[in-house]
């Protein structure tokens, strides 16, 4: 068995909603609860759901950056990232604490357009992180800019370039660059093809796993698109409404979908085959709010399958069979 490189232990993430003239607490979005997972080392475990499911929150409480964005913010579980050093508990960790694990934890972000620094050339933009985390001088982090820009497809002159003098492509692939820079162990991609043209989508993808095979890096992937997700991952786990109701492997979770959530997201992926579009699951429905979510299954008012039974009692994930697992009590039932 692969040495496990992240464990993701009954995460819950709440953010508060001010209101009133003195600004008080009003409410809570519970964007993330009880989520649990791991990832080995050297795997790429995608995580893929509708928008507002919880993805990239539980990306941001991994790499630790939502008590810097989101005031009051309330993390709980445990976050168990396997250093050189042992094991530790990220959500632990104070911001100086949490910085020697920033080298080895790196983040490509969905929208390549505000993620770099328009004042910053690329060159400065990838130095930054050797800077911070590195005691590298001058001469070898230019060195090291020229190695990553080469790495990622792009030409070594274009370090002395501005971000608004390239493509969305292009923007990306320094993204990726910057977060290679420091040679870290765990890359969380969050949504880093949705916001590309089609065209562009497949050669960041196809980037991603050579730099993964050359580095031997290890992937979060998150995206909402499924078929995407198969293509790179090893294994799946489907979030819906902050909880995953499924894990598997990428062939288990695309061939045989247990949940009846996977099995709607499967058949909403467009076929070529016209006798197949048939076959399409249509959800009743709009996603509930993360403020006010149905009582038990906060899948059931939309659940194909549903029972009464669903309305009063929170499903576990189990396994079913094979390290396959899924949230449904119904599934032993049919």
């Amino acid at each position: 068995m692969s040495e496990i490189l992240l464990e993701v232990k009954n995460l819950s993430v709440r953010f508060p909603i001010w209101g009133g003239i003195l600004r008080q607490k009003i409410a809570e979005v519970r964007a993330v609860e009880n989520v649990s997972f791991t990832i080995k080392k050297g795997e790429t475990l995608g995580l893929v759901g509708e928008s507002g499911c919880g993805k990239t929150t539980t990306a941001k409480a991994i790499c630790h950056i939502l008590k810097e964005t989101s005031h009051g913010v309330v993390q709980e579980g445990e976050i168990i990232f396997h250093s050189e050093n042992g094991p530790v508990n990220l959500l632990s960790l104070n911001r100086k604490e949490m910085r020697f694990y920033r080298r080895e934890i790196q983040m490509i972000f969905q929208d390549p357009f505000s993620s770099l620094n328009p004042r910053m050339t690329v060159s400065e933009i990838i130095q930054r992180p050797l800077k911070i985390h590195t005691k590298m001088n001058k001469k070898e982090r230019r060195t090291r800019v020229t190695d990553l820009l080469e790495k990622v497809g792009l030409q070594p002159e274009y370090a002395l370039r501005y971000p608004h003098e390239f493509s969305g492509g292009q923007r990306q692939r320094i993204g990726i660059a910057r977060a290679l820079a420091v040679r870290p162990k765990l890359i969380i991609a969050d949504e880093p093809v949705s916001a590309l043209d089609v065209s562009v989508q497949s050669q960041v993808i196809n980037l991603l796993e050579d730099l993964q095979d050359e580095f031997g890096l290890t992937y979060l992937f998150v995206a909402h698109d499924l078929s995407v997700i198969n293509h790179v991952s090893d294994r799946i786990s489907v979030m819906y409404l902050g909880r995953i109701v499924e894990t598997g492997s990428a062939e288990q979770v695309y061939s045989s979908p247990l949940h009846p959530y996977s099995q709607a997201l499967i058949s909403a992926i467009p076929q070529t085959d016209p006798a197949k579009r048939s076959d399409r699951i249509m959800l009743k429905g709009e996603i509930p709010s993360s403020m006010n979510k149905p009582s038990g299954c906060s899948f059931n008012p939309r659940c194909p399958i549903a029972v009464a039974e669903c309305s009063t009692k929170i499903p576990e994930l189990r396994e079913m069979n094979d390290h396959h697992s899924a949230a449904c009590d119904l599934l032993e039932l049919k």
